[in-house]
């Protein structure tokens, strides 16, 4: 289970260095939950299903530019997986961003159910 969770993850991430939508799709489930470490709640904005994960990609008007995501680890506590990261890029104000983060996912029958974003704030 360990080599098809670290491939899980490897196809993931670099599905994400590649903004392809596509890709991530097939990572995840289809009542796949993503919140997002931005937003009005205390759980920030939350994205519902595979479809809200096309449209959060296809809009422009707060997308960063040029993210890259790079010293990425996978750390396992449990049924639990931690992601950490660093997350480089241009932010939708012009501004260029250098930020760590960290993921909570969970992954059920061998995709990822959830993934529960936090950054560093600026």
């Amino acid at each position: 289970m360990a080599d098809a969770i670290d491939d899980l993850f490897r196809r993931f991430g670099k599905a994400f260095n590649k903004a392809d939508v596509d890709a991530i799709a097939d990572c995840v489930t289809d009542d796949f939950e993503w919140r997002l470490n931005t937003g009005g709640s205390p759980t920030g904005r939350v994205l519902k299903g595979k479809e809200a994960l096309r449209t959060h990609f296809a809009d422009k008007s707060t997308a960063h530019r040029e993210v890259r995501f790079s010293e990425a680890s996978i750390h396992r506590a449990g049924d639990k997986l931690f992601g950490t990261f660093r997350a480089t890029g241009i932010d939708h104000a012009g501004k260029p961003f250098d930020r760590y983060g960290i993921d909570l996912y969970e992954v059920k029958e061998g995709k990822i159910a959830l993934k529960d974003s936090y950054m560093k704030a600026e």
